[in-house]
């Protein structure tokens, strides 16, 4: 009797500590979430990002269904499945849309509990602030950035004699240093050096970085309440262009028309650029950082009267939907956290081809994910300057419009400075509705 009493005790031992097993599972495991993703960079690409979500699954058990937006027509499906209630759980983009749209909407889950004293040290300052509403709510969490730039025909900037007028250990000159070398590469080649392109809103953000860095003007308020172009410091910087021989305001281009034309060798310098075009400036098997017909291409930050620029980037991460299921916002916790602060990071930076949002991930290292390709390692250098992300300032949609459509006013003015201020003021405040 004794003998059967001790076996039954053992087996209520065993299916207890089965049942506490049980109990301590992750509630998430063997749930399925939907991550929706824009192309940024070979998060487009099927073959990549499954490699990335089978290894999650393997490691939480949690699957991963994706789907690829474009930017053609990726808002309208999203906007389309917020209405019918059949939101993806995880969306893949930059805070312009989730933090100043779909969260300021109120169609977000508030992840400011994900992020910690140590993940607010180690996130880029610009990109941390940027996935922050005013009254401290968060809808992205930050894993890749990048910072726009412009670029030099650095072969054609030594022919003229320019080349002293900019470092190119630093990639960074001063706002005199800026108009003496394209004074010089106009006084050589008599020809357009560089050209603030308006046809449209495409690489728009070349032509804010230029104006605004000049003189240190303002785009918006320090908390992207208000649009001010008005700043007297744009003014100037914009009738300093104008005033400027080889600069022009052509509204008969954008800013990918403006690269082709700088890839030819009909411009001398590009306000549109980033690490994509300096890695293959116009997919034609040319080589990383040459023309067409193979000059030296450098890349260099935007001009300022002290040489330190601030930036327009890139920011890019993931945010979750509020859809009611507490299994499923758990899961995509845990994605985030594998993919934007864990050892798994590296991986989902290089994904990218862009830089990481933050210096290191639980432990791990970010700073030299790219020390075996040289222009990426060297263009890191571009990432201290990544200045405010005014993307999230209201009425943004209608604020690009605006600009290019101001910049064809002040290209058509006669260059005075009461016919600029006028121009300014003018889409300024339709900017600001």
């Amino acid at each position: 009797m004794k003998k059967i009493l001790a076996l039954l005790l053992a087996l209520v031992m065993v299916f207890a500590l089965a049942a506490c097993g049980q109990q301590a599972a992750p509630a998430s495991s063997g749930t399925e979430i939907t991550l929706w993703t824009y192309p940024i960079g070979n998060w487009g690409d099927e073959a990549t990002v499954k490699a990335l979500t089978d290894a999650f699954t393997a490691e939480t058990g949690i699957a991963v269904k994706v789907e690829y937006l474009t930017y053609a027509d990726g808002d309208d499906k999203v906007n389309t499945a917020i209405t019918a209630k059949q939101a993806p759980d995880l969306i893949m983009e930059g805070p312009e849309r989730l933090v100043a749209n779909w969260g300021a909407n109120g169609y977000m889950v508030d992840i400011s509990d994900m992020f910690d004293a140590t993940d607010k040290s180690e996130i880029n300052p610009a990109a941390l602030t940027a996935c922050f509403t005013a009254d401290g709510k968060a809808y992205e969490y930050p894993v890749v950035m990048t910072s726009h730039c412009m670029a030099i025909n650095y072969t054609a900037f030594k022919e003229a004699g320019a080349d002293q007028y900019v470092d190119t250990e630093t990639h960074t000159w001063t706002t005199e240093q800026f108009f003496k070398a394209v004074q010089a590469l106009y006084d050589h080649y008599g020809d357009t050096v560089g050209a603030l392109y308006c046809s449209g809103q495409g690489g728009d953000q070349g032509t804010r970085a230029l104006v605004n860095n000049l003189y240190g003007g303002a785009f918006t308020t320090a908390d992207h309440s208000a649009y001010t172009w008005d700043d007297p410091l744009n003014i100037k910087a914009l009738k300093a262009l104008y005033d400027q021989s080889g600069i022009a305001y052509d509204p008969s281009i954008n800013g990918g028309e403006e690269i082709a034309n700088f890839y030819n060798g009909i411009f001398k310098m590009a306000f549109c650029w980033n690490i994509a075009q300096q890695l293959n400036p116009n997919s034609a098997g040319t080589g990383a950082g040459l023309t067409a017909n193979g000059d030296e291409v450098v890349f260099m930050a935007f001009p300022s009267e002290d040489g330190i620029a601030k930036l327009q980037g890139g920011i890019w991460g993931f945010g979750i939907f509020d859809n009611g299921d507490a299994a499923k916002i758990d899961a995509a916790k845990k994605f985030i956290k594998y993919m934007c602060d864990s050892a798994h990071t590296v991986d989902a930076v290089r994904a990218s081809n862009f830089f990481a949002a933050r210096s290191a991930a639980e432990g791990t290292d970010l700073s030299g994910i790219w020390a075996d390709n040289e222009i990426m390692n060297e263009y890191t250098k571009l990432m201290p300057m990544l200045g405010d992300y005014y993307q999230v300032t209201t009425n943004w949609a209608a604020a690009r419009t605006a600009w290019w459509n101001m910049l064809q006013q002040v290209g058509a003015s006669d260059g005075s400075e009461a016919a600029i201020s006028a121009a300014v003021a003018d889409f300024c405040g339709q900017a600001n509705g």
